[in-house]
């Protein structure tokens, strides 16, 4: 995004620092073999998305911290409900369940306790049971990850906004099918929504670190 671009955001007061919350969940949206798989229709580019969730992932279970997984997925009944979403994205018709599509990466799988919440649209939490069970882990806070940053993850930073938690995104953590949008997308989300961090510092608020995330995206 461009200097005067974020000169504008800044100068009518847009993009100031959220406080990070303290009792996070790692919330891994979408990085299914759909998402992920070169040979997909509808893969995103996630080379360093991928290895990044994976650290993500093994700190945030070595702290006690819920980790939480969505995948996409349509049957018949899905397909009628999601008709206007698939009209707009018909690649994701692919993602039938037995299809090997919505199976989430092994690079990056839940292990045994670790909730799978399937949705049919972009949001994490729409017609999804992830606001009870942030509530029932005493989650005031998100860091989110996966893909399409423009597309889910927005959706799922909006909706978590809105839900009264705090959230972090983690800048190599998210990917997308095109670097502009991509760019956008975060530059969106840090100026209204969360904090676009670094790795480490994502790391730090998994791991108990107290000291304020730095802002990264201005």
């Amino acid at each position: 995004m461009d200097e005067v671009a974020r000169a504008t955001y800044r100068d009518r007061g847009l993009g100031g620092v959220q406080a990070r919350g303290m009792h996070p969940c790692l919330v891994v949206v979408d990085l299914n073999r759909g998402f992920t798989d070169p040979s997909s229709p509808l893969r995103c580019d996630v080379e360093v998305a991928i290895p990044t969730v994976a650290t993500l992932l093994d700190t945030a279970r070595a702290h006690g911290v819920p980790c939480v997984f969505t995948t996409i997925e349509y049957d018949e009944a899905g397909l009628v409900v999601a008709r206007p979403f698939l009209e707009k994205m018909p690649a994701l018709a692919a993602l039938r369940p037995g299809s090997g599509w919505t199976a989430i990466d092994e690079r990056v799988a839940p292990v045994a306790g670790e909730p799978v919440l399937g949705k049919l649209f972009a949001s994490a939490f729409w017609g999804t049971p992830l606001s009870s069970l942030l509530v029932a882990h005493r989650c005031d806070s998100m860091i989110v990850t996966g893909a399409s940053t423009s597309g889910c993850v927005r959706a799922t930073v909006v909706d978590a906004l809105q839900h009264g938690l705090r959230v972090l995104v983690a800048r190599d953590g998210v990917a997308d099918r095109a670097a502009g949008p991509h760019a956008a997308a975060l530059f969106d989300i840090q100026a209204k929504y969360g904090e676009v961090v670094e790795t480490a510092d994502a790391l730090e608020a998994l791991s108990g670190g107290r000291s304020m995330v730095a802002a990264v995206s201005r």
